[in-house]
């Protein structure tokens, strides 16, 4: 049974992705979609608390490094948007660190960061 052992980080370019998100959502559906889809974001970040196994992660290696992807239109919820994530040890620990969050129409690989001490 999987625990709830993984640490979910966001990089500086997710957590900016996020604002992004929700402030164009605001601007063009209204505050209360905006809320709406802040809920659904997280919903899908909190899910990756259980590991990257959980149903709906899709290995990405087209892209690159350990890539994995998760959209966050799921459990009911609906969104255009993907989780872009690598799985790291870091002293140990396992941990997910989500590198983007980005439109499911964008190409995703044009936008991942590089990889860092690499």
């Amino acid at each position: 049974m999987a625990e709830h052992s993984w640490t979910v980080r966001l990089a500086a370019a997710a957590e900016a992705d996020y604002v992004q998100i929700l402030w164009w959502t605001a601007e063009h559906f209204g505050p209360a979609q905006a809320r709406v889809y802040a809920e659904t974001l997280a919903s899908a970040l909190k899910m990756l608390a259980a590991g990257p196994d959980i149903p709906g992660v899709k290995a990405r290696p087209e892209i690159g490094g350990n890539v994995r992807t998760l959209h966050v239109a799921r459990n009911g919820r609906k969104g255009r948007h993907f989780i872009m994530f690598r799985v790291e040890s870091v002293d140990g620990k396992k941990q997910i660190d989500v590198l983007r969050l980005l439109h499911d129409s964008m190409a995703l690989a044009r936008h991942l960061p590089p990889v860092e001490g690499g």
